[in-house]
């Protein structure tokens, strides 16, 4: 929904978080979701329980932890197509009585998706590794420590750029052949995509008599680079542009972030569930927007242009969250919480040779604040032990910025202004059949103000506010498991995102849809499993996606659409035989679905980047 916030001082709408501590740079959320107990999917606005606040929902993926006094392991590894080698595995080791260490690695690669015929090799690869070294104590019956190390480290080239719709009305449009082939590029470089990232992670929880004190303090640090041939090359040796527009540039990014929570939150034996907490959190980020153009027909030296920007974002918090019985089968519940954000930015694009996507050369020093309230409320009634009704209003805000690649001094010196809104709520969550039929449904509203919303200008990523903006939606979700061995989860989901007020650059953009939000989203996974002689599991399982179409620019006006897509993937698994072991023959997007996951206009045409095609592997895995 929204920004796609990659700016240097721009907030994320829907926020990721790893074991409650928030990754406030989408390039550092980037560890392999390996050895995970679940993921938490937090819809519509948040932060009146932990953590940062946000508006468009959160998710938090929490690691399996150490278990005291028990050892245990795994290990993995597959074989795919492009040459796939994964492996990964973890350990559980008790270090004493009362303590254990689990160390998890993982390492992931493969040859690259996409041919390059004109530098005589692949690119989009990959090569991942990862670990995570946690250590859990119970020093005394009511005392928890928890200390955590991750890290991940990868390496690619690409992603492979195409030439897609050339702009007739642009003279440089005779320079472009269009490729629309996902598997060739025809770049004159290979690039790269490089990233090191690590987290240290520490909790101290402690139960007293009138609830549990938790500490919780994370540290993350993120290092990032690519490059990459942005148009792709020219296919046609015949063409008047071969080999006469070459544009590429890339990104780096060396951030840190840090963040400290206070927590005091009822025992779990307490009638009334309450927390209430304090939370800071400080992000630096040190960023560098690239262009490179060597193209003589525009200008006759080769160009390169870089908008540099150094952003500090402070945020403090306090916030509770309380529920309480009414009766036997009503529940209130409500939730508050008060932000401040400090926020500065030092933006320049003076280490350019020439301001291509900008106006002029400038160097600018800002900063702003705010701050806001923030709230929910409603109520739940358990109609049955298997049936709940509930409704609820939430206000989310997300604290305004600084653009870190404006066109021109001016523009970089004045913020867009945070982002309000408020999400109405009710539905249904029921259980039938002693739980072989769960059925879930919810209805929803999001009203939004001054909604943050990026669109590409002359090349540059700008985030301005929409004037009011509204979200109608439905979800759904059946999931069944009949006593035969048959399964299903089927779910949809509607949403109607338009803008209601929203005129930018003189142009009336009110009744467009919000951009990158598909009106229709369905997923349909059929299983079945039996169990053979001697004890084996075996299941067949297919998982089918489809998303209508998508506009990347709230134009709503071609090229920058997506169309819909139908994804089907499928695995046949073997499991609970030869001791411990397990086989999995998998293929994923199986009709090899090819569609556009990244696309902007620049220079006289439009160019884009693709998903991956099929790819299917086999793993084997082992579990003490």
């Amino acid at each position: 929904m929204g920004a796609s916030a990659r700016g240097a001082g721009d907030e994320p709408s829907a926020a990721a978080f790893l074991d409650d501590i928030y990754i406030g740079r989408s390039g550092a959320f980037a560890f392999d979701v390996f050895d995970v107990e679940r993921i938490e999917v937090l819809k519509g606005p948040q932060g009146t329980l932990y953590g940062r606040n946000v508006v468009g929902g959160a998710v938090n993926v929490i690691t399996k932890k150490p278990e005291i006094g028990a050892f245990d392991a795994s290990v993995s590894a597959t074989y795919g197509n492009y040459n796939r080698v994964d492996g990964s595995g973890f350990v559980n080791l008790p270090v004493s009585d009362r303590s254990a260490l689990r160390l998890t690695a993982s390492r992931r690669s493969h040859d690259g998706y996409v041919r390059n015929p004109e530098i005589h090799r692949d690119v989009d690869d990959q090569e991942t590794t990862s670990a995570r070294l946690q250590y859990a104590a119970e020093p005394t019956d009511s005392l928890r420590v928890l200390l955590s190390i991750d890290g991940t480290r990868d390496r690619a080239t690409g992603p492979a750029g195409h030439v897609m719709e050339p702009d007739a009305s642009n003279p440089l449009s005779n320079f472009y052949t269009p490729n629309p082939d996902p598997d060739v590029t025809y770049g004159s470089y290979p690039g790269y995509q490089n990233r090191d990232t690590w987290g240290l992670r520490a909790e101290v929880s402690n139960d007293f008599d009138f609830g549990t004190m938790t500490v919780l303090g994370g540290y993350r640090e993120l290092e990032l680079g690519f490059r990459y041939d942005f148009d792709g090359g020219n296919p046609n040796p015949m063409s008047p542009g071969y080999n006469q527009i070459n544009i590429g540039g890339g990104e780096d990014e060396n951030s840190d972030m840090s963040s400290l929570e206070l927590r005091l939150a009822s025992l779990p034996s307490s009638e009334i569930d309450w927390v209430v907490g304090l939370y800071y959190y400080n992000q630096k980020v040190r960023k560098s927007d690239i262009l490179t153009l060597d193209a003589a027909v525009v200008a006759p030296i080769p160009i390169y242009e870089e908008f540099y920007a150094d952003a500090t974002t402070k945020s403090y918090a306090a916030f509770g969250d309380l529920t309480v019985p009414v009766g036997e089968k009503w529940s209130v519940f409500g939730g508050l919480r008060y932000s401040y954000d400090d926020k500065t930015m030092s933006v320049n694009n003076l280490n350019s040779d020439a301001p291509l996507r900008a106006d002029e050369f400038y160097d600018v020093d800002s900063s702003v604040h705010y701050d806001d309230w923030t709230w929910r409320a409603g109520a739940k009634y358990q109609v049955t032990s298997d049936d709940m009704l509930y409704a609820s209003v939430a206000r989310g805000y997300r604290s305004g910025g600084l653009n870190s690649d404006a066109g021109d001094a001016a523009a970089a010196a004045v913020p867009y202004r945070p982002e309000h809104a408020i999400q109405y709520e009710i539905g249904q969550k029921s259980a039938f059949l002693g739980g072989s039929l769960i059925w879930n449904n919810t209805l929803f509203y999001l009203d939004y103000s001054d909604m943050q919303t990026s669109q590409r200008e002359n090349g540059r990523n700008v985030i301005s506010n929409a004037g009011r903006a509204h979200v109608f939606g439905y979800e759904t979700q059946l999931i069944a498991n009949a006593s035969n061995g048959f399964g299903a989860s089927i779910a949809y989901a509607y949403m109607d995102a338009t803008f209601d007020e929203f005129t930018e650059g003189g142009v009336d953009y009110s009744g467009n849809r919000i951009s990158r939000t598909p009106k229709h989203k369905l997923t349909i996974s059929p299983s079945y499993s039996t169990i053979l002689p001697n004890g084996p599991w075996l299941t067949f399982a297919v998982d089918y996606r489809y998303t209508s179409k998508i506009f990347d620019d709230n134009t709503n006006q071609p090229p920058e659409l997506r169309d819909p897509t139908h994804f089907i993937d499928a695995r046949i698994v073997l499991e609970n035989f030869g001791n411990g072991l397990s086989l999995s023959l998998w293929g994923k997007n199986l009709t090899d679905e090819r569609t556009r996951v990244w696309q902007g206009g620049l220079l006289g045409s439009n160019f884009a980047q693709f998903n991956e095609p099929t790819t299917y592997g086999l793993t084997l895995s082992w579990k003490h």
